[in-house]
């Protein structure tokens, strides 16, 4: 009777710091969904001691111009002085495909940090994610294993994540056209 039809796919996306409970909470679910039900890297949870100091970054779909759910998330820390790490970058696996929120993330992680004085910027990326990484200006500083998996040690170009400093409005980023 009905011809299948494609899930709907936001063309839009907020991707900004998470400021209300309910992003927060949906960024935590995210991250479990992703790296303990469908990576099994962590057990039951992937919270750390990191969760108490870091900065929750999402990505937002938007419905028309109203929020609708978290479909990507990363949070970034500062170490110490001016060194900050990035981590725990997920992606809902219905918008992988999106092609942009990855990047989007990324570029607000490392820019909202170089606004708050980051001179150096870090991450521990799974080895399959590292050449989405050096295509957006990071190089590898080592290769390592992390739970049980391969990663690349990464550092970001800081000359190519200018400071932006309204990180909690973030920006929006578009769907790629198929």
């Amino acid at each position: 009777m009905f011809e299948p039809f494609a899930p709907f796919v936001p063309s839009g996306f907020q991707v900004k710091v998470a400021v209300e409970p309910w992003e927060r909470a949906a960024a935590a679910r995210l991250r479990r969904q992703v790296f303990c039900e469908e990576q099994a890297l962590f057990a039951g949870d992937d919270r750390d001691a990191v969760d108490d100091v870091a900065i929750p970054l999402v990505a937002v779909s938007l419905f028309g111009v109203a929020a609708d759910a978290v479909v990507g998330t990363v949070r970034i820390h500062e170490a110490e002085p001016g060194l900050w790490w990035g981590s725990r970058l997920a992606v809902a696996p219905e918008c992988r495909k999106v092609g942009a929120l990855g990047a989007a993330l990324i570029r607000l992680a490392v820019s909202s940090a170089h606004a708050r004085g980051c001179t150096r910027f870090l991450a521990h990326v799974q080895s399959q994610n590292a050449p989405l990484f050096q295509r957006l200006h990071w190089r590898t500083l080592a290769e390592i294993e992390l739970h049980g998996r391969p990663h690349h040690h990464m550092q970001a170009d800081l000359a190519f994540y200018p400071p932006f400093a309204a990180p909690e409005t973030g920006f929006l980023a578009l769907r790629r056209a198929a």
